[in-house]
């Protein structure tokens, strides 16, 4: 029976759940999570625990924060003046806004404070400091992803395309 293994994709079923039993993400009623062993795309802990596990098997197991979104780090909130936020944006407690960071990559940051000078974000991923505990279940392990590359612009003809895959628009 083959095992996952980094260079393998497997499709997982999961919930992962906080301390008190909140459930912060759930693969419930969607399509099943997709991980490239060994690419680097997931917290490294989730990545850790699917190795050597074979087709329906289930584990539970809990992430402590360094091997997930990392500690909550003080050094990641800060304040910016009230006159840098767009006039159109209406900031509020609570709210998340998203930040361009020089690189021009998207970064959430959740409002935490506002008065006439300043308003305070938290930079920190919203999971961090947080244990995160998982109920996994394999659903399957290939040496290919199950996902079907985007067709080339112009439909299926122009991709190669001699059925249709459903996922593309054409009229096949």
């Amino acid at each position: 029976m083959e095992k996952v293994a980094k260079g393998l994709f497997v499709q997982v079923a999961y919930k992962g759940t906080l301390d008190d039993g909140q459930v912060f993400d759930s693969s419930e009623g969607r399509a099943p999570l997709e991980v490239a062993m060994g690419a680097g795309m997931m917290i490294p802990g989730f990545e850790a625990a699917l190795m050597d596990m074979v087709v329906g098997e289930k584990k539970t197991f809990t992430l402590a924060p360094e091997d997930a979104y990392g500690e909550h780090m003080a050094e990641r909130l800060m304040d910016f003046p009230v006159d840098q936020i767009p006039a159109d944006m209406n900031p509020e407690v609570g709210q998340t806004i998203g930040l361009t960071t020089n690189e021009g990559q998207q970064m959430p940051a959740l409002i935490t404070h506002i008065d006439e000078k300043k308003v305070s974000l938290d930079l920190n991923h919203p999971l961090a400091g947080k244990a995160l505990t998982f109920d996994i279940e394999v659903l399957s392990i290939a040496k290919e992803t199950a996902h079907k590359p985007a067709p080339a612009a112009g439909g299926c003809e122009s991709s190669g395309c001699s059925s249709c895959c459903g996922n593309c628009g054409c009229n096949h």
